[in-house]
């Protein structure tokens, strides 16, 4: 709040390294240093960053858009596996609450939003900037899912064909050296 209400949105990210893995080690224990941190100084940064500095964003300036990103935003854009929780975790974007999530290399993605925003358009009308994720009420226009048992069903895997051509030849003959 002392640095006062963005111009177009708040841009949130945990950093370059996922808070998670930056707190805890392999076995569940809190680590003592940060090499991201002034200082290296261990648990600076709140668990599930992302997640944490959204809410105090919304907190401040309710009505100011929060754009995700980053690395923390783009490997938790789905449902995921969480190890530290053992159980598969929703979207950040739910439980951030964040109006939009850019992953990956976002740098055109951030572009073509902040473009928009700043040219008048709402935030919940971007819903079609290609690296972003977005909540939807109803599905996209023209959108339909399928049933993946059907796409992933057992069955006898084809061999890898031979590059060659004839399954007989091998390296030796096409050099024609013998060892």
């Amino acid at each position: 709040m002392q640095l006062g209400r963005p111009n177009l949105f708040f841009g949130v990210t945990a950093g370059n390294m996922d808070s998670m893995i930056n707190r805890y080690t392999a076995d569940r224990k809190l680590r003592h240093d940060d090499a991201y941190t002034a200082g290296d100084i261990g648990g600076k940064r709140p668990d599930r960053a992302v997640t944490v500095y959204t809410q105090r964003c919304k907190e401040a300036f309710k009505e100011v858009p929060v754009v995700i990103g980053g690395i923390e935003a783009s490997l938790r854009r789905i449902a995921h596996y969480d190890y530290w929780s053992d159980k598969v975790r929703r979207s950040v974007i739910f439980d951030a609450k964040a109006d939009i999530l850019i992953y990956g290399n976002a740098e055109r993605p951030l572009m073509e939003v902040a473009r928009r925003i700043a040219a008048g358009e709402a935030i919940s009308d971007i819903d079609d900037v290609r690296g972003t994720a977005v909540m939807r009420k109803d599905p996209m226009p023209g959108w339909r899912g399928m049933d993946s048992r059907k796409i992933d069903q057992l069955h006898k895997i084809d061999p890898i064909p031979n590059p060659y051509g004839a399954d007989d030849v091998g390296c030796e003959k096409l050099s024609g050296s013998k060892r």
